[in-house]
């Protein structure tokens, strides 16, 4: 909050008006700003100090419009960026409601109320399934200042319980070498490596509390299997499309044209095409074994997996297993 009464402030004042009341299709007179800083702030201004003010923030590289009426036109984002921004946060499932809310308020904050009246329907949009846990915002910046530090870290891993509770998974702290923070499907993940193992690990991070940085270093990347080269986040990703861990294997599966954009949303650019005709197609793509396997059976009716044949056969006993709960 400006302070009142001091002239000093009043061209911030009247840049703040600026911000809140005018963007490139609306302006406000000089009368009206008057009005406003009389209202809002009780500043009294008179029509040359108003002017001579507006020059001033111009000359401080404020884009403000003066031909017809004085009027904000460039801002640190365009209205588009802001709604991107908020929808970030209205889908986002790893920050609690009060977090939302907080968070869009101030995106909000950032725009002309012309803009916040388009959107008003955000308020009203049912709560999503949120993370329960209050202390997520809390770890995530203490993940970020251990990475920076290249520090190890100790967390409680947790489950939610029937009560709707988090209760942690094994009684002791988790002690892991921290080396990225990544959102999947709609979670943050940390990258990292148990300290005790050799293999990449992932954390849901909503699933963390009691997070702590260690004094103690993390281990190198280098040291880690498959880390050896350091991370190559796009190709990581791609192969961790539900962020399990586990081996990433060679997998040969058929499917249809009409299912490709499809694929091609969850692995990228990164797919073999190795055969092709009128109707299916036959591909290969790096990826988890344990994520294809989920995968696969939620896109049964459109993908059959070839190789390797040990994950074919972990299919098909899923599907035998299923076939028998639905069909006996």
């Amino acid at each position: 909050m400006y302070a009142t009464g001091n002239k000093k402030m009043l061209n911030m004042l009247i840049l703040e008006i600026l911000r809140i009341y005018t963007d490139e299709n609306h302006s406000l007179t000089q009368q009206e700003i008057i009005k406003l800083l009389d209202k809002n702030y009780g500043m009294p201004c008179d029509r040359r100090s108003v002017k001579a003010n507006v020059l001033s923030l111009k000359e401080m590289g404020y884009d403000i419009d003066m031909e017809d009426g004085y009027r904000l036109i460039s801002r640190e984002f365009d209205d588009s960026e802001l709604r991107i921004l908020i929808d970030s946060v209205l889908f986002s499932k790893s920050i609690s409601t009060k977090q939302a809310k907080d968070l869009i308020a101030k995106i909000q904050g950032m725009a002309s109320s012309f803009f916040n009246a388009k959107v008003s329907h955000v308020s009203n949009l049912p709560e999503l399934h949120r993370t329960i846990n209050k202390q997520a915002m809390y770890g995530l910046d203490t993940l970020n200042d251990a990475i920076a530090a290249k520090h190890q870290v100790s967390f409680m891993y947790n489950d939610v319980g029937t009560d709707f509770k988090l209760h942690p998974r094994w009684n002791k702290h988790y002690i892991v070498n921290p080396y990225q923070i990544v959102a999947c499907n709609g979670r943050f993940y940390l990258i990292c490596n148990c300290d005790k193992y050799d293999n990449v690990a992932h954390f849901r991070i909503d699933k963390m509390t009691d997070v702590e940085e260690l004094d103690t270093k993390a281990k190198p990347m280098k040291q880690v299997e498959g880390l050896e080269h350091g991370l190559n986040l796009p190709k990581h990703m791609a192969e961790h499309i539900y962020m399990f861990s586990g081996p990433t294997v060679n997998v040969k599966m058929e499917t249809t044209r009409k299912a490709f954009s499809d694929i091609t949303d969850w692995f990228g650019t990164d797919i073999k095409v190795v055969e092709e005709n009128d109707e299916k197609l036959v591909l290969k793509v790096n990826c988890n074994e344990n994520a294809m396997r989920y995968w696969a059976l939620q896109y049964g009716p459109s993908v059959e997996i070839l190789e390797p044949e040990s994950l074919r056969n972990q299919i098909i006993a899923d599907i035998k297993g299923m076939a028998k709960k639905y069909c006996d």
